[in-house]
């Protein structure tokens, strides 16, 4: 297995200037032989990190058990330690996410669009890869390798930095994957793990114009405030998750139960948890909604009115609308109707995922149309907004901002384009 590691003493001998230096040169040279490959040599390339990533199960293991030991010791929350651990079958999920992407469509080389002009030029836009993309993420180690394999099919080198609670784990996925590429001869210097966890080397990444082509961050809000402050290349941001669901008054009954719950409860620890939930005046079953929640161990918090359906739910504070909890805990609020759902999403949301659940049409198209977040849902669970669940494969995060890609990103939203322009000789007059 090729273990990324730096010489005895080398990275720390470095600046963290100079080590992003050093580590983006690399990646943008092996960036240039990517950028030459098939689309099945890329698909190829991908099938052998898949089958690396399976072959080392024991070390990746072995090394995620270090880091929950680890969080453990310094009392990370369950819902950090959840994100953390891997077990043989989310190490399976992510050999298969990874070769789920080799079986998707190369967006590189794809023809947007085309015209003639009227002398008789003719123009195109084709897809091309971004180039080197850095990557700073902070505890879920599946990032590494769902990172890498969108940034290597796209045709993008990727320097990736993950956070101190995945040390051991995200090395030795980087390890195998990188082993997987180069046993079909690619060079390993297409996904690069930064070899250290100085905090300045994150500032070196953010400064790095003309050597790193875009920013991706994945983590709390702090982190990707820190980003978006100082960063002198472009960002592709991922902001956290304070997702809505607003249950209307012509929600069906046991469909809103059904839904509310498996948004909040199946997995809290990921950003498309529901974090807020609405209920209309109107909705003939709030109390039942609410007790569902309660008997399955969610902690609820809620205004005045939301107390009033049941004595254990605790009072909210002003801070609890605007938090992403990641937890079993749920702020709750009473709404007087369509109008008042809709404002109480426009001031807190994250424009990351918001849902209505409700039989009424023409209050569901008003949803979708007034709404303005990244994905808007009618009758689903936010836990569907998932690069995976859309059928992307393997997503690199939910871009909450307007700009270049939004909602999941994935294959697509790592590229960008240039124009094609073939002539017969024409001058401009």
């Amino acid at each position: 297995m090729n273990v990324q590691t730096a010489s005895p003493g080398h990275a720390d001998a470095e600046s963290p200037e100079a080590l992003v230096e050093r580590l983006a040169r690399d990646g943008r040279a092996a960036q240039r032989v990517l950028a030459r490959l098939t689309d099945e040599q890329k698909a190829a390339a991908l099938r052998a990190a898949a089958a690396a990533l399976r072959d080392s199960e024991a070390p990746i293991l072995e090394a995620n058990a270090l880091d929950l030991a680890a969080g453990e010791a310094k009392g990370l929350t369950s819902a950090m330690l959840d994100r953390l651990r891997l077990d043989p079958a989310r190490l399976a999920g992510i050999a298969d996410a990874v070769e789920q992407v080799a079986s998707l469509p190369d967006p590189v080389g794809q023809v947007i669009d085309t015209g003639e002009r009227p002398n008789g030029l003719r123009l195109s836009r084709v897809r091309i890869p971004i180039g080197l993309i850095g990557i700073i993420y902070e505890s879920r180690p599946n990032v590494t390798a769902d990172a890498a394999a969108l940034c290597l099919r796209s045709g993008n080198a990727a320097l990736l930095r993950g956070g101190s609670e995945a040390l051991n784990s995200n090395r030795a996925i980087r390890s195998a994957f990188a082993s997987g590429l180069e046993s079909v001869g690619l060079p390993a210097a297409a996904i690069q793990l930064v070899p250290t966890q100085d905090r300045a080397v994150v500032g070196a990444m953010l400064t790095a114009a003309g050597l790193i082509d875009m920013i991706v961050p994945r983590g709390g809000k702090s982190l990707v405030a820190r980003v978006q402050a100082d960063a002198r290349v472009p960002v592709l941001a991922h902001l956290d998750g304070i997702c809505h669901t607003y249950v209307h008054s012509a929600a069906d009954p046991e469909m809103a139960k059904t839904v509310v719950l498996n948004a909040k409860m199946r997995r809290t620890g990921i950003c498309g948890a529901m974090e807020t939930l609405l209920l209309d005046t109107q909705f003939p079953a709030s109390r039942d909604v609410v007790t569902s929640l309660i008997e399955a161990g969610c902690e609820l918090r809620g205004d005045a009115r939301a107390r009033a359906l049941d004595s254990r739910i605790l009072p909210a504070s002003d801070e609890d609308w605007d938090t992403e909890y990641l937890d079993a805990v749920l702020s709750v609020a009473i709404v007087d109707g369509f109008e008042a759902a809709v404002e109480h999403i426009a001031e807190h949301s994250s424009h990351h995922t918001d849902a209505i659940i409700t039989a009424d049409d023409a209050a569901a198209e008003r949803f979708l149309a007034e709404v303005d977040s990244a994905i808007v849902m009618v009758n689903a669970s936010s836990q569907f907004a998932d690069g995976g669940e859309f059928g992307l494969g393997a997503e690199i995060g939910i871009a909450t901002g307007r700009l270049h890609a939004r909602g999941p990103v994935a294959l697509e939203g790592l590229t960008t384009y240039k124009w094609l322009v073939r002539g017969t000789g024409q001058a401009r007059p």
